[in-house]
């Protein structure tokens, strides 16, 4: 018997693999080798493979024995709802590069609260890292042009 995790899997499953012949049907310019199909596929075929993994993983999991439901976080959730919510807001004022380091600096550390001076590096470190890794690869590799701050110009 399949449970929610396995039925969730089959139907992301399913709408994937569907989409993905779809994509067959883009037209492929002639003088570039990447083409508007491109990146739908690759992101068409990761969701497709995760969702086969759910499906795999929640059949394992019903053949061994029931486990233990884990305890609801439905602060947690919402919290990081919120987080996602100012990062959203905060992006025109901001701009990309200090909106994007207090997002990940403020998720990580509501996921999983610093206890240590080290650990507090950290956060930081990821969240500069993040933040530089993505910039690099949008705005100076792939051209895309991020938000720039209203209020900070930068």
């Amino acid at each position: 018997m399949i449970g929610r995790d396995g039925a969730a899997g089959l139907v992301c499953l399913a709408g994937s693999l569907v989409l993905l012949v779809a994509t067959r049907g883009l037209p492929q310019p002639a003088l570039v080798p990447i083409g508007p199909g491109f990146y739908p596929r690759i992101l068409l075929a990761a969701t497709a493979l995760v969702a086969a993994l759910l499906v795999v993983s929640d059949l394992a999991r019903r053949r061994g024995a029931a486990p233990a439901r884990p305890r609801a976080r439905y602060r947690l959730v919402a919290l990081a709802f919120a987080i996602f919510t100012a990062y959203v807001v905060l992006l025109a004022p901001l701009g990309y590069r200090v909106a994007t380091f207090l997002f990940v600096g403020g998720l990580a550390a509501v996921l999983e609260p610093p206890r240590t001076g080290r650990r507090w590096a950290l956060v930081l470190a990821v969240a500069l890292g993040t933040m530089l890794v993505t910039y690099w690869v949008f705005e100076l590799r792939l051209s895309v042009l991020l938000p720039r701050g209203r209020l900070i110009g930068f």
